[in-house]
């Protein structure tokens, strides 16, 4: 699986045999990636860092019963890339999702996604090993580099199927126990567990410009060749996709991501329906707006998306959203001051640089037309602005 290092040493969790082929801002769709995105609508102070609530997880965390219980549906996946003298093979994970033969994976496990190519493309041909070591051919039904998931189907006939609960992965909560199901170095079906670190991380992507939006971090051993396998919760149900660790060494240190469920969800229901995936996009880049820098600058609101950029010939230039230009310092930080502060978007508050993107990416699709609600020199307006597929290279706009 062909990948480059992330910013912060960021790291593909999926191991090469013969070669090793290796996954913006806060931008799903709004942004370029230079700076992270936030837009927000004023709220009471005390929701400001409200996490997600749900009932407190019951019952007994139990691994070795989520092992038994789910190992079967999670596969072992050999990429190869090329022919002949010309050949390199990647080693990931994945889980079987459905009776009809539809496996997850991450891009990166089956693609070229993350090697600096041009054109991203598909392995030449991928092979799904299972427990009992039985391996079988599959196809690759298409992938999603923003969201780093791939698809692959296999035909049901070829092999018994064990297909995985998927849960909701907007109720995850720090501190509830997890279990990694995988192939780390090649070791097949091997157990991990731990507990979410944090949730709606934002992280350098392995395959894209573009940040990863919504990660869960879980402390749980995630190594090369995890990637792609399921993290479940306590009662197996899949609630994310283990994608990447983060290290100073190459090895695993207590800081792995996976992308949530919910994404991936999403991701597979497009490429199903129309063989890829549509993201909308916006084109400004923008910085948290805090209390503290609310007080220091006057900004009328305490909570929102202060725009520092908007790109040429972009949606957002065409609406007239503005960016600022005067660099200045709080505490330590540089803040671009001057531009617009996005409040809200269509009838959604937005309070930070993640709630822009998951309203994007999660409620527009190209060609919507949105209102888009800012502070400009003290006074409140709406914008409404229409939104153009996400191009790949955010420079190009292509």
């Amino acid at each position: 699986m062909p990948t480059r290092a992330t910013a912060s040493v960021a790291i593909g969790c999926a191991v090469l045999g013969g070669a090793v082929v290796l996954l913006v801002g806060w931008a799903a769709g709004w942004f370029n990636g230079e700076r992270r995105t936030v837009v927000v609508r004023e709220a009471p102070p005390a929701q400001a860092a409200a996490a997600p609530v749900r009932p407190a997880v019951t019952g007994v965390f139990d691994p070795a019963r989520v092992y038994a219980e789910r190992s079967a549906g999670v596969v072992t996946l050999y990429s190869v890339f090329g022919s002949g003298n010309n050949a390199s093979a990647s080693q990931g994970s994945g889980f079987v999702v459905s009776d009809d033969g539809l496996i997850l994976t991450n891009s990166h496990v089956i693609t070229t996604a993350g090697t600096g190519g041009a054109a991203v493309r598909p392995a030449d041909d991928v092979f799904v090993e299972f427990q009992d070591r039985d391996r079988v051919a599959a196809k690759v039904v298409g992938w999603d580099v923003f969201d780093d998931v791939g698809v692959l189907r296999v035909d049901p006939k070829a092999h018994s199927l064990t297909p995985l609960p998927l849960g909701d992965s907007s109720l995850v909560v720090v501190g509830e126990p997890v279990a990694a199901i995988g192939s780390p170095f090649g070791n097949e079906n091997s157990l991990a567990v731990g507990v979410v670190s944090a949730t709606q991380r934002s992280i350098e992507s392995l395959t894209s410009q573009y940040n990863l939006v919504d990660a869960i971090q879980v402390d749980a051993p995630i190594n090369h060749g995890n990637s792609g396998g399921p993290l479940f919760d306590a009662q197996g149900r899949v609630i994310g996709i283990n994608a990447q660790i983060r290290s100073d060494s190459g090895n695993a240190e207590g800081v792995g991501f996976a992308v949530p469920i919910n994404a991936a969800r999403r991701s597979m229901a497009q490429l199903l329906a129309a063989g890829k995936v549509s993201y909308a996009y916006v084109g400004v880049t923008s910085e948290d707006l805090t209390p503290g820098i609310a007080r220091r600058f006057r900004y009328p609101v305490r909570y929102g998306a202060v725009i520092t950029s908007v790109r040429p010939d972009s949606p957002a230039a065409r609406a007239g959203l503005r960016g600022g230009s005067d660099e200045r310092e709080y505490n330590g930080s540089a803040f671009t001051f001057g531009g617009d502060v996005i409040v809200a978007i269509g009838n959604r508050p937005i309070r930070g640089a993640a709630d822009v993107v998951r309203a994007v990416t999660e409620r527009l699709r190209p060609g919507q037309t949105v209102d888009v609600t800012i502070v400009r020199r003290g006074a409140r307006k709406t914008v409404p602005v229409t939104v153009v597929e996400r191009p790949t290279d955010p420079e190009s706009g292509r």
